[in-house]
């Protein structure tokens, strides 16, 4: 469904990636891991359309959306959910108007339609009836749910995740990682996570990649990276500073 194929990016004279390539398959929930600063975020912006490669390909069901117009990355965007780092709400709204802003603009559907899918995507996210709550009245990880029921509402094939568990307890890490699987299945999509939380990516990842050097150091499933034997993976999923 996702190919990335040869992608090169630098700012100025500074490369993030130099030739990174993988595949994201229709329904798998894809974890990327690696060093702050290592060009996660970066490669999650070119799968998204966000940024423009200075080489390679990013396609997405067969179209290469490296060069395309504006028009075209917007429906192949529509395709797409995005539940950001911050979660990334709008402190004026409430919560039944951010999870609806970019549906309203559309004006495609009634208010009392929009109500439904609203309630719909807060329902899937275990958030019923917080329509009238302010982003300053939630936990953090309340906050964290609300973006994704954003992200939902237009019901995409795919959902991108930025840093989904930083910022938050253990105990609702968990709760939004077992939510992260829940979407992925019920929704069959496909996921794409970027985390530094190896709990987090052990959980919901059915394959795992490390960004390292800025090219794709190891790919493999979640039981294969953390038996790993190889001293970089060992030292980023266990955490270890350079001696």
């Amino acid at each position: 469904m996702i190919e990335v194929r040869d992608l090169k990016k630098s700012f100025g004279l500074q490369p993030i990636l130099d030739g990174v390539t993988f595949k994201i398959e229709e329904g798998e929930s894809l974890v990327i891991i690696g060093r702050s600063g290592g060009g996660k975020s970066v490669l999650l912006k070119h799968i998204i359309g966000l940024l423009q490669p200075d080489s390679g390909a990013v396609t997405i069901d067969g179209e290469d959306i490296t060069h395309m117009d504006e028009r075209n990355l917007i429906r192949v965007r529509s395709k797409f959910g995005m539940v950001f780092q911050g979660a990334a709400l709008f402190d004026s709204m409430n919560v039944a108007e951010n999870v609806a802003f970019a549906f309203r603009r559309e004006r495609k559907h009634t208010e009392k339609e929009i109500a439904i899918k609203v309630a719909e995507a807060l329902d899937m996210v275990e958030l019923p009836g917080v329509e009238k709550k302010k982003p300053s009245e939630l936990s953090g990880g309340m906050r964290k749910r609300v973006g994704l029921a954003r992200a939902i509402i237009y019901h995409p094939r795919i959902v991108l995740y930025d840093e989904p568990t930083t910022g938050l307890d253990p105990i609702v890490s968990d709760s939004i990682d077992k939510l992260i699987m829940r979407v992925t299945d019920r929704m069959k999509v496909t996921t794409v996570v970027v985390t530094h939380d190896m709990r987090s990516a052990r959980r919901v990842g059915h394959r795992i990649v490390m960004l390292h050097n800025k090219k794709i150091y190891v790919t493999g499933t979640p039981e294969d990276i953390f038996a790993s034997t190889d001293p970089v993976v060992q030292q980023f999923i266990n955490g270890v500073a350079d001696p």
